[in-house]
């Protein structure tokens, strides 16, 4: 099979530049930072004007629920679509399209500022009613965010294997992540928390830039970057072959995933990972501004904290998996993670919780290079959005209902007599005893023996088809 990048550029300096990176994974990685910056202080924004609007643990939630629900009604489809666009024009669109509903957004804000409570009555615990009028915009922009979201996403792990050759994945990935980190928790809140300082509704059309200008980067990339097998190849008398329908290319990314013997399982323990921890941010917000005591702009230096972790992470993932393997580095993740749960479930200070922060985001990043690097090594290049997409159905999907049960088990402790402080940290026990479970089963599934042969069926089942 000839890759991507040999059809799209087919130049004779391609695979020079694939290994140096290139022109075009550095517009990606622009395109990226950018976003990445934007999402950064939308994190503040956001969770903000939310609880500017109702302080109900449930409605809170729903509106996580809303922006996570298309990881699992539209994640399929969209592998499809992935595997059958153009994946540069999908990432591109959906750009131009959360440049518009941020503006739609922003312009609500602006509207609503003068009886939206400041920042600063938040923190002091102003008692207010639901406002229903913005709280109806923010559950429906934040569900539209999320189909938008599963596209560009899905688009963009799937297009960098056109860009990078395999064994330079890992680098990318380490570069790309770490870059994306630094912009959307380091950089990102603490300027958000600024921006809300002026104005609610600033970092929002500062939001809106950040995608117009990510869409730009995006647009000059060269090349078109289609599956090779989108189109239907002719049979020996010339007659066109029958696309498959929709349906039937969902069902065969399904099943090449269920039918892998490490892949499923993986794409299952992420899924219950990303749940469990889903039950924990449900109420994040409430968490941080009642337990913790944090301001705005306290507040985004947990996130600076997470970045930290993050970039620390992607310097090291490479360095831990060689070291330890890529199987005892998973059980890290898993193990580590339930630990640090914990933690921060018992903690009252916003500095011991942010540290932990940072630990808790060295480990999931550990998780994704090796994991995410190991999905563009093995799965074929025809089937990679629509098997990235099963995988990410399962390893999102499953964020919504985490999402929903947060918020639930805040309400229901509440409803039984418990305090509110020892509602919102009962998620945080919850889940570091799920996680627990979910380690002792798990790792028997995840070896390096089983991971690393995997790997290398993968790369020579591709060399041959080159």
């Amino acid at each position: 099979m000839t890759d991507e990048a040999t059809i799209d550029q087919p130049d004779a300096s391609a695979p020079k530049e694939k290994l140096k990176l290139g022109a075009n994974y550095w517009k990606l990685w622009s395109a990226s930072v950018v976003s990445n910056l934007g999402d950064g202080v939308a994190q503040i924004a956001y969770p903000w004007l939310a609880s500017a609007v109702t302080r109900d643990p449930v409605l809170i939630a729903l509106i996580a629920v809303a922006q996570r629900l298309p990881w699992l009604v539209f994640t399929l489809p969209a592998g499809v679509l992935t595997d059958r666009l153009d994946r540069k024009k999908i990432m591109a669109w959906t750009s131009v399209f959360r440049t518009g509903l941020t503006a739609v957004v922003a312009l609500v804000v602006l509207m609503e500022t003068n009886v939206l409570p400041t920042p600063a009555e938040i923190v002091d615990g102003a008692d207010f009613s639901t406002n229903m009028f913005v709280y109806a915009v923010l559950l429906v922009a934040s569900l539209l965010f999320g189909f938008a979201e599963v596209l560009f996403d899905n688009s963009a792990q799937t297009i960098l294997p056109a860009i990078v050759e395999p064994d330079g994945l890992e680098r990318a990935n380490g570069r790309l992540w770490g870059a994306e980190m630094v912009a959307n928790s380091f950089v990102g809140p603490p300027l958000g928390s600024f921006l809300i300082a002026i104005g609610f509704a600033v970092p929002f059309f500062f939001d809106m830039g950040t995608f117009a200008v990510a869409a730009a980067f995006i647009f000059v990339l060269t090349g078109t970057f289609a599956s090779p097998k989108a189109a239907a190849l002719p049979n020996a008398d010339g007659a066109p072959v029958k696309k498959a329908t929709f349906w039937e290319d969902i069902k065969e990314g399904v099943s090449w995933l269920w039918k892998h013997p490490l892949l499923r399982p993986m794409a299952i323990i992420l899924g219950l990972l990303n749940g469990l921890g889903s039950v924990t941010m449900a109420t994040f917000i409430l968490f941080a501004q009642e337990v913790l005591g944090v301001d705005a702009f306290t507040f985004a230096f947990l996130g600076m904290a997470g970045a930290i972790g993050g970039v620390i992470g992607s310097l090291t993932a490479p360095k831990i998996s060689e070291a330890l393997g890529s199987g005892t580095s998973l059980y890290l993740t898993l193990s580590g993670q339930a630990l640090i749960t914990a933690a921060i479930g018992i903690s009252s200070n916003w500095i011991i919780v942010a540290v932990l922060f940072a630990g808790f985001t060295v480990t999931a990043v550990l998780w994704n290079v090796i994991t995410v690097s190991l999905r563009q090594t093995i799965i074929p290049d025809h089937l990679l959005g629509r098997v990235n997409s099963v995988y990410r159905f399962f390893a999102w999907g499953m964020m919504p209902i985490g999402l929903a049960v947060g918020g639930v088990l805040v309400s229901v402790a509440e409803g039984a007599g418990l305090d509110r402080i020892m509602a919102l940290r009962l998620p945080y026990f919850f889940t570091a005893a799920s996680f627990l479970v979910l380690f002792l089963w798990a790792a028997p599934k995840l070896t390096t023996e089983k991971i690393e042969a995997a790997r290398a069926e993968g790369i020579a089942a591709k060399s041959v088809e080159d």
